[in-house]
C-alpha cells in the first residue's frame, strides 16, 4: 500500500491530501468538477499594494568597501550579526559579495559562498532574497539581484 499526496488550490481555497492513488484520484476529480463553484466563493485575494509596483532603488555603492573585502565571511557576519536570522545573514553575504567585486549576485553565489565558510546554510535563499526585496534591501534584475543603498544602510555600512 503506497501513500501519496497532492495539494491544489484554487483561488483562496487549498486542498491538501495524503492516501492511496486511488482515493485521491477521485477527490481531485471532485474538486475539478467543482471548480469554477470554488473560484467563485473563494476568488483569489489580491491586495492593493500600498507602495508603487516599479519602484527602483539605486545599487549600493561598494567601491569604497576594500575594509570589508579584507574580511572574511564569517568575522563580517559576526560583525553584523547576521548568524541566525536568515534573511539577515542572505544581506549581508550578499553585501560582502559586492564589497568584493561581485557587481549583480544571484542566489546561488550566496548559498556557495556560505558553504565555502562552512556556514550553516539558508533553508530558503529565494525566500530571504524575496524578502529582502520586499523591504528594499536588494532589487532584482533578471536572475540575478544587488544590494540597495537602503540595505548597505540597513546593515551600517557607511
Amino acid at each position: 500500500m503506497t501513500t501519496s499526496k497532492i495539494e491544489v488550490t484554487i483561488g483562496n481555497f487549498s486542498f491538501n491530501g495524503e492516501g492511496e492513488a486511488a482515493w485521491l484520484s477521485e477527490q481531485l476529480d471532485k474538486i475539478l468538477d467543482r471548480a469554477e463553484s470554488i473560484i467563485k466563493l473563494a476568488p483569489q485575494f489580491t491586495p492593493t499594494p500600498s507602495a508603487p509596483v516599479d519602484q527602483h532603488h539605486e545599487p549600493a555603492d561598494f567601491s569604497q568597501a576594500n575594509d570589508i573585502a579584507k574580511k572574511t565571511l564569517v568575522t563580517f557576519l559576526k560583525e553584523k550579526n547576521a548568524t541566525s536570522n536568515q534573511v539577515e545573514k542572505f544581506l549581508a553575504t550578499a553585501a560582502w559579495l559586492e564589497a568584493k567585486g561581485q557587481n549583480r549576485v544571484s542566489t546561488r553565489d550566496v548559498s556557495a559562498a556560505l558553504k565555502k565558510a562552512s556556514q550553516s546554510r539558508l533553508t530558503n535563499a529565494s525566500d530571504a532574497l524575496a524578502k529582502n526585496v520586499a523591504k528594499g534591501f536588494c532589487e532584482k534584475e533578471g536572475n540575478q539581484f544587488f544590494v540597495t543603498q537602503e540595505g548597505k544602510e540597513h546593515l551600517g555600512i557607511a
